[in-house]
């Protein structure tokens, strides 16, 4: 058994899929529009690096709402090919409201640790920022290798350290001092910063099977407001991601608290009608052969 598969896990298989079809998946598609124009460098960058090609068949691996698959669709043109799967059925199902009458979309309710995907028929995996929450990555890396062709890639985007990652840091940074403190964890547990030692990243990668593999440093700078200022950053940040789960189901006095202090990290963060936050990614690419 690897080192991988002995270490401590974090949240289990079942409990993944749990978070992301109840409050975390239903917060996420009700703020998706924001959220798109938060994480819109990310694929971006990863997308530049995954080199997609007219016709190319891809697998979008955590695709959410289906930002990343339609972008995709564009760019692999009609006959190409591109199946978006995730865990969470109320993003599934805004993915497929939005990619509705595109006969190269298809999407599927799916554990990429699991899913039986058609052998040897993709020429690209992608991601961006979707494999960090595996249970098991090697067996889920191996899994989705299955369905590349020989000649076939893999590119996604993922967190580096914490301290390079003030679009998570500087939020629950503010909220901390008003909740009581978070479940600890440990690095290598799913979860954001899973992938943020490259080491590991390159070990998994490798016991998957895939060859060639190289991780680059990108930087960008994420706005959380949609373009829209001040009140809709708050409201995101207080709605999305792990801020959300350290206020659920705190006082109303606890939480105004909470919004004081973002909302004073926040101010000399604006910028013509933005509210940037720093973000560093790995950008991963690996060949299947």
């Amino acid at each position: 058994m690897s080192q991988e598969a002995n270490r401590r896990p974090g949240l289990t298989g079942p409990d993944q899929i749990e978070y992301w079809n109840s409050e975390a998946g239903r917060a996420w598609t009700a703020r998706q529009h924001s959220w798109d124009t938060a994480m819109k460098p990310f694929s971006d960058a990863a997308l530049i690096r995954a080199a997609v090609a007219p016709g190319e068949r891809v697998i979008d691996i955590g695709c959410g709402c289906g930002a990343t698959s339609l972008q995709l669709a564009e760019l692999v043109g009609p006959k190409g090919k591109v199946l978006g799967v995730d865990v969470s059925k109320p993003m599934l199902d805004r993915a497929k409201q939005r990619g509705a009458g595109n006969p190269v979309l298809s999407f599927a309710e799916a554990d990429a640790t699991t899913y039986a995907f058609e052998r040897g028929a993709a020429d690209l995996l992608f991601s961006r920022h979707g494999v960090m929450f595996f249970t098991e990555p090697e067996r889920a890396f191996a899994n989705l290798r299955s369905a590349l062709k020989p000649t076939g890639r893999l590119a996604f985007s993922c967190f580096r350290s914490p301290k390079e990652n003030g679009l998570i840091t500087t939020i629950l940074n503010s909220v901390t001092p008003f909740v009581p403190p978070m479940p600890k964890t440990e690095p290598d547990d799913p979860g954001p910063f899973a992938f943020q030692d490259p080491e590991r990243v390159k070990r998994i990668l490798g016991a998957a099977g895939f060859k060639s593999v190289a991780l680059e440093p990108v930087d960008v700078q994420s706005d959380i407001s949609n373009g829209k200022g001040m009140e809709e950053a708050l409201v995101n940040a207080m709605e999305i991601g792990p801020a959300s789960r350290a206020l659920q189901g705190a006082a109303p006095a606890v939480k105004a608290q909470a919004e004081a202090a973002l909302r004073a990290a926040f101010t000399p963060l604006q910028k013509d009608g933005k509210v940037l936050l720093g973000a560093g990614l790995w950008i991963v690419t690996a060949r299947n052969g």
